[in-house]
């Protein structure tokens, strides 16, 4: 009995064996059928053949993917433009060359210290990076990045007066970092160095500037002599030198327009003087010097806002924003309509007090084209004729297309901003200029 039982014990083993390994090949053909390219045609080759085949071709992938990284990695390394990857500790994983030398990240210490901030002190980097990983969505930044240089001295036995040691030289370049959001956390950089841009623009606007400067004194001189000849002559040729006259005060006050723009941009600091002045005062006195063109076309202001606010600031600087702006909005604006003037006083989130205050210049007409509105405060941009919104036959000429830049120049060195966009109730142009009220020293 206890044979027959062996017997038995046995059999149902191997059948309980017999069925796993048939199913365990059911599971591996179907396995295989779904990673497959040739259609069930090949299912009927023998297992160990199939698998033979796909581990082949799953090395053949590797192989393949190894290449494509290594490509990759090679294309990365030689590329113009930096780049870095950190993981979520904000740990270095790699960078290439251009991103050391931009970056002026020691090939050798990098190796040993792995923390980015160890490695590179620009806090800049680290919020494009925070909000980059914060966000999940790429994003971009610009910043001046500082370094510091030593340089050693000359050979004191040839040149007595260098003083020994190693010279601190603290030197800087503009860079634009791109921010790219990956798997884990991680994120990747690319860094571009905008330095040339930047030399270029500022060698470009002294060669300006030097050339305004050249042409300030000759066009004064054929103004002076215009206007004696306007004293001696009669029509026709009194229009004549009218129109000369109109035309050269017009590339004086260009030429003004620039310098003073230039002046700003230079030296912000030394080109303003702060004293304390009530908003709604500076604003109708401005108001009062351009009532004549607004009578014309029957063009009223309406000011809402704390009448007593006061700041401190620039008063003949700010005098030049809302003639500028105030200039404009009555050039755009329909007749029979109101400019509105808004002033609102912001608090702080830190403490609770009234620290800034926002200005608001709000027209009538058809608000600005899309397309400009990027563009509005560059500087000799005019944007599309279809903003002349209802202009009068007594409109003005376009203007210099600086009015706005020397604006935005001025706000900015008021440690303030600015910012262009058509009214969602109005439909108007809309100015918003926030400033802080009180000088930040």
């Amino acid at each position: 009995m206890s044979a027959l039982d062996f017997v038995l014990g046995l059999a149902v083993g191997l059948g309980i064996y017999a069925g796993q390994q048939y199913r365990f090949k059911q599971q591996l053909k179907t396995t295989l059928h779904s990673y497959t390219k040739d259609g069930d045609g090949e299912i009927s080759l023998p297992l160990h053949s199939l698998i033979r085949r796909e581990l082949s071709e799953l090395d053949r992938q590797r192989k393949r993917l190894e290449r494509d990284k290594q490509a990759w990695q090679d294309l990365i390394e030689l590329a113009p433009i930096g780049y870095l990857q950190v993981d979520a500790e904000n740990q270095l994983l790699g960078c290439n060359k251009s991103a050391k030398e931009l970056l002026r990240i020691d090939p050798r210490r990098s190796l040993r210290v792995r923390l980015l901030l160890e490695l590179v002190r620009s806090y800049d980097l680290d919020l494009l990076i925070e909000e980059t990983r914060r966000s999940q969505s790429s994003q971009t930044k610009d910043w001046i990045f500082y370094f510091t240089r030593y340089v050693s001295p000359q050979d004191p036995e040839l040149n007595p007066n260098v003083n020994q040691g190693s010279e601190k030289i603290v030197e800087s370049i503009a860079l634009k970092g791109y921010g790219f959001p990956l798997s884990n956390q991680q994120v990747g950089v690319f860094v571009e160095n905008r330095q040339p841009l930047v030399e270029l623009s500022q060698s470009r606007e002294r060669t300006f500037s030097d050339l305004t400067h050249e042409l300030r004194t000759p066009l004064t001189s054929i103004s002076l002599v215009a206007e004696t000849l306007l004293r001696r002559l009669e029509n026709p040729e009194r229009r004549w030198v009218e129109q000369m006259l109109q035309e050269v005060n017009r590339l004086i006050e260009l030429v003004q327009e620039w310098l003073d723009l230039t002046q700003l941009k230079a030296a912000p600091d030394r080109a303003l003087k702060y004293e304390t002045i009530k908003l709604y005062d500076l604003i109708q006195s401005v108001w009062q010097i351009l009532e004549p063109i607004a009578k014309r076309k029957e063009v009223t202001l309406s000011f809402t806002g704390d009448r007593a606010l006061t700041i401190s600031a620039d008063r003949s600087r700010l005098i030049q924003v809302f003639l500028n702006l105030l200039d404009n909005a009555i050039k755009h604006n329909p007749p029979h309509k109101e400019i509105l003037v808004q002033i609102l006083p912001l608090t702080s989130a830190e403490s609770a007090t009234i620290d800034k205050v926002k200005i608001d210049v709000i027209d009538s007409g058809m608000g600005f084209n899309a397309r400009d509105l990027p563009y509005i405060f560059e500087r000799l941009y005019r944007g599309d004729k279809s903003r002349a919104r209802e202009q009068a036959s007594e409109s003005s000429a376009d203007g210099s297309g600086l009015g706005l830049a020397i604006v935005e120049q001025i706000v900015q060195a008021h440690q303030g901003a600015i910012a262009a966009k058509n009214h969602p109730q109005f439909g108007g142009a809309w100015l918003e200029i926030i400033l802080p009220i009180n000088q930040i020293e």
